[in-house]
């Protein structure tokens, strides 16, 4: 058994971890992913903390969350870390999705090709607009919202994607919930109400420019 090996058990489902934590799982993983690329084997707490931007200890204290991954004098082996980051965030697995919204944000996120590379599928794309159905998005025929039911019954997703206007979010949503999907990553500008076996991820474009005009702000008054 490698010294580094040490996870918490299977059935743990790491719960009660700081969302604060959880954010920085992706970050951890996008370095860690830099480094493999460039074919390094270990890194120490310290060199990986300063790429964070955060102690070193507080590294140690997020990593010992979700097992015992280093090895004292040795730090961290960079395949076997991401691996295991990468198992922690489910992306040793495909995730299936589909999207709603083929609007300008629609397009960009059916686009983007990162999300194939980590295991996120688009698999098919909706939208109510009569000029809009039946164009092709990466190499993807958008088909009518009224067929999404329909689809999801022949073709189950994991993850819907909320492109729409703020007005038809909870209607979508809802028929997402209603056909088995268990995840809903939600760019329209509202909350929405879902059973609490779902998870919903709200991504507000809007705020996040506002906190950073808030940080601007700061930096000038130093």
């Amino acid at each position: 058994m490698h010294p580094e090996i040490g996870r918490k058990s299977e059935t743990d489902k790491y719960i009660g971890i700081p969302i604060a934590v959880i954010k920085r799982l992706p970050r951890y993983q996008r370095f860690l992913s830099e480094l493999a690329a460039k074919e390094v084997e270990r890194i120490s707490s310290r060199e990986l903390a300063a790429k964070m931007k955060i102690t070193a200890s507080q590294l140690r204290q997020d990593l010992s969350l979700f097992g015992s991954f280093g090895q004292q004098g040795y730090g961290y082996r960079v395949s076997y870390l991401l691996n295991e980051i990468n198992e922690i965030l489910g992306l040793d697995n495909k995730t299936t999705m589909v999207l709603i919204g083929a609007g300008h944000l629609g397009r960009a996120i059916a686009n983007y090709d990162n999300f194939n590379k980590r295991g996120f599928m688009i698999e098919a794309i909706f939208d109510h607009d009569p000029q809009v159905i039946g164009s092709n998005i990466n190499n993807l025929v958008v088909k009518d919202i009224k067929d999404l039911g329909k689809y999801l019954t022949a073709a189950p997703a994991e993850i819907g994607i909320i492109c729409t206007p703020t007005a038809a979010a909870q209607e979508v949503a809802d028929l997402l919930v209603e056909f088995g999907i268990k995840g809903i990553w939600n760019f329209a500008p509202v909350s929405l109400k879902v059973p609490e076996q779902v998870c919903v991820e709200h991504v507000h474009i809007g705020e996040s420019l506002m906190i950073l005009s808030f940080q601007m702000q700061q930096q000038e008054e130093v």
